[in-house]
């Protein structure tokens, strides 16, 4: 969870930041044309701040990633069990045919775990204090395994580009929502009034909760690729042995806002805004495949 808040949090930042210095700098002035706007500058000026904010947010996650969760990466493994970790991951990695990841541990007391970076072959894979605490090396194994699996995909690249698509749409959708009102119902004949700056900024914060829905959808989705690998880099039943361990801790909906659950798991079941889905689905989904 904390990895995708970390990227939607510096996408939203930098979309904010790019679209003021749009303002300020007079370039939505561009899309006035005679009175009307100007649908094809609209839409350049939209995906270069749609996609500059999840852009910069990708190259920036692994970074914020170790920074915000106090990362401590592993250049030596100075006992057996990170070595065994760092083995894993290294067998793992190839393999899911990709170039070994960093590996480092966090201090948290719950079972967490997460991947990221701006590639699948300059990665991050973490994993917390709890997590190698609370489990056993075969279920950690797994764990791990969906984490490569999340770099083998490629989600975080994935993540970005959609990020992207919904931001160009808000930024454009957002503008003409706030022209439209300003022409019919402020009647404003030359130029932008006010209620184009005021009605665009409340149109893109609005427009940018429907966004996160479908973000959040992919999100969701990308999970139970992730258990399918995870399973097959590490066994069917080590993955579903660790999500009923996860089961066993956790209530997702006793997490606290903000708390990286373990795989990411938080929010209330069935809610649009989760970014990933309940633990039963995710473990009836292995089942299936396995029979």
């Amino acid at each position: 969870m904390m990895r995708i808040l970390l990227f939607l949090g510096t996408n939203v930042a930098v979309l904010v930041v790019i679209s003021v210095v749009f303002r300020l700098l007079g370039l939505d002035g561009i899309l006035m044309e005679s009175g009307g706007i100007n649908m094809g500058a609209l839409l350049v000026m939209a995906a270069i701040i749609g996609f500059s904010g999840s852009l910069i947010s990708l190259f920036l996650s692994k970074t914020m990633a170790k920074r915000g969760m106090g990362v401590q990466i592993i250049d030596q493994p100075g006992t057996p069990f990170e070595r065994w970790l760092m083995d894993t991951v290294e067998r793992q990695s190839k393999e899911a045919g990709i170039q070994m990841p960093e590996v480092g541990i966090f201090d948290s007391p719950d079972p967490n775990a997460f991947a990221t970076g701006w590639n699948r072959n300059d990665a991050l894979v973490a994993v917390s204090t709890g997590l190698l605490q609370r489990m056993n090396k075969d279920e950690v194994e797994a764990v791990v395994g969906h984490e490569i699996s999340h770099v083998a995909n490629g989600d975080m690249v994935t993540l970005a580009l959609i990020q992207g698509v919904v931001n160009t749409f808000v930024v454009f959708l957002a503008r003409i929502i706030g022209h439209t009102v300003d022409r019919v119902v402020f009647r404003t004949e030359e130029g932008v009034g006010p209620a184009y700056w005021i009605v665009s900024i409340i149109a893109e914060l609005l427009l940018s909760v429907l966004a996160t829905m479908i973000v959040m959808w992919f999100s969701r989705y990308r999970e139970f690729r992730a258990d399918a690998g995870g399973a097959s880099l590490a066994g069917r039943q080590n993955m579903i042995n660790a999500l009923k361990a996860l089961q066993r801790q956790h209530d997702p909906q006793d997490l606290p806002a903000g708390e990286m659950a373990a795989f990411g798991i938080s929010g209330k079941i069935g809610s649009l805004f989760s970014s990933h889905p309940p633990l039963e689905q995710r473990i009836a989904a292995l089942e299936q495949a396995r029979g």
